[in-house]
């Protein structure tokens, strides 16, 4: 199941008559916000306060066509390209990815969005916010495409990154996975040989349940492209290496977690030892 992740960010801004609660904000509120950002004279203080305001009110639906309609999320994503406003701007980007038409836009700025992901300190605010903003916009598949070509920087933050990092990985992963068109480029990006050690019995289970999705929507979409004689040669980098030419390491982990106490872990286990047969 995919899910759509919303940021409430502390803070506001008071600026002439511009309320201090994003809740109380008005269509001409939002207009004089949209309009200090896009007039560039406010120092990177008063951008920072604006784009906060305008990320909480971009968590309540019924600000996401008004924004939009103000030119808004353009001019908002400018500020991704800026360090002192990066992640504020991501932030209310997020919330207005709630909107699928808003996505449409929002798409545009995806690359560089990526690319913060991929440049950022390990585990930074800015990698997470950029996280949050990719798992939005790849719940559907409208989008994933933009997503290809990082899917090996993906495994590497899947490696290396902490709890949450890991965890905001995986939910890109498994929206991407449920998608059978990305089985190839999944299975075939390069993979570090230590994320095999997610499918132990030590690791947290929060993290566990997701990497075990991840594996068996690839294993069932794989299963269906070789019933379809659609065929694909794997370097011995690859993910699909790692996880399914030899499965001895792998499948040894999936029986240990056969007696794991979490119910959803082991079903996602029986999934991938007994996958059901194609008609």
């Amino acid at each position: 199941m995919s899910v759509l992740e919303n940021v409430h960010t502390p803070g506001a801004v008071q600026l002439g008559n511009i309320p201090t609660s994003a809740s109380n904000l008005e269509a001409h509120h939002l207009k004089a916000l949209l309009d200090i950002l896009d007039s560039n004279a406010a120092d990177s203080s008063i951008q920072e306060r604006v784009l906060v305001t305008l990320g909480n009110s971009a968590a309540f639906s019924s600000n996401h066509d008004i924004i939009r309609n103000f030119n808004g999320i353009k001019i908002i994503g400018r500020f991704i390209s800026h360090p002192k406003t990066k992640a504020k701007a991501l932030n209310a980007l997020n919330n207005l990815s709630m909107n699928l038409e808003n996505q449409e836009q929002i798409k545009d700025f995806l690359h560089d969005v990526c690319n913060d992901i991929t440049s950022s300190p390990l585990n930074s605010e800015v990698q997470l916010a950029g996280l949050r903003l990719a798992i939005n916009m790849s719940v559907t598949n409208s989008y994933h495409e933009f997503l290809a070509d990082y899917i090996p920087c993906f495994y590497t933050l899947l490696a290396d990154g902490d709890k949450a990092t890991q965890i905001h990985t995986l939910k890109v992963l498994v929206n991407l996975s449920a998608n059978p068109s990305m089985t190839t480029v999944l299975l075939s990006s390069k993979a570090p040989s230590s994320l095999a050690n997610l499918f132990g019995s030590k690791t947290n289970s929060d993290i566990l349940v997701r990497a075990l999705t991840f594996a068996a929507n690839l294993s069932e979409n794989y299963d269906r492209q070789m019933h379809s004689n659609r065929h694909h040669h794997y370097e011995d980098h690859s993910l699909y290496v790692l996880l399914f030419r030899d499965q001895t390491a792998f499948k040894g982990n999936l029986v240990a977690l056969l007696q794991h106490p979490d119910t959803d872990i082991k079903e996602h286990v029986a999934r991938l030892i007994c996958p059901q047969k194609l008609n």
